[in-house]
């Protein structure tokens, strides 16, 4: 939903506003651009947090409300959801941990700089784990994770038939 914000031209304006041209290039935020501002600077970040913060909960909400009365299960990525007191807004949580170094190559495979950066803005991975619903631990294989997953995917789906 972040992705799909900085694309609205009234986002993107407010960006090239404050922090001009170089961060909208050919009508595109670069996202690239804009983490470097925000992670080094705490101001810069709680503005650009203030702006999307409320849309995200927004597009969250009319999502939800537009789904179906018989879906059983809808799910929601939401990176800072407890950082952000989010977690209410929820039926349960889950939680991906993996080990630091996991961590670190798989950012880097997708081109994520500044992890210790955006890291050091999120709680620690025991404290999330200690406070989500479901904990998934992504230290695996790739066929790993989809059976943690679908595992917890049946847990879900088990406790909104027995709940409906």
């Amino acid at each position: 939903m972040v992705h799909e914000l900085l694309d609205d031209p009234a986002v993107r304006d407010r960006l090239a506003e404050r922090w001009g041209g170089e961060v909208v290039g050919e009508g595109i935020v670069d996202r690239g651009r804009v983490g470097a501002i925000v992670f080094d600077s705490t101001e810069e970040l709680a503005w650009l947090e203030s702006l999307l913060h409320p849309l995200v909960g927004e597009k969250v909400a009319e999502w939800r409300n537009a789904l179906s009365p018989t879906t059983e299960l809808a799910v929601v990525e939401v990176p800072l959801l407890f950082e952000t007191a989010m977690e209410d807004a929820f039926d349960a949580t889950v939680t991906v941990v993996a080990d630091d170094e996991a961590r670190a190559r798989r950012a880097g495979l997708r081109g994520t700089d500044l992890l210790e950066s955006r890291s050091d803005r999120q709680l620690p991975q025991d404290e999330k784990a200690d406070r989500a619903t479901h904990v998934i631990v992504n230290d695996g294989s790739l066929d790993d994770l989809e059976r943690q997953v679908a595992a917890v995917v049946e847990r879900l789906t088990q406790s909104s038939r027995s709940s409906a």
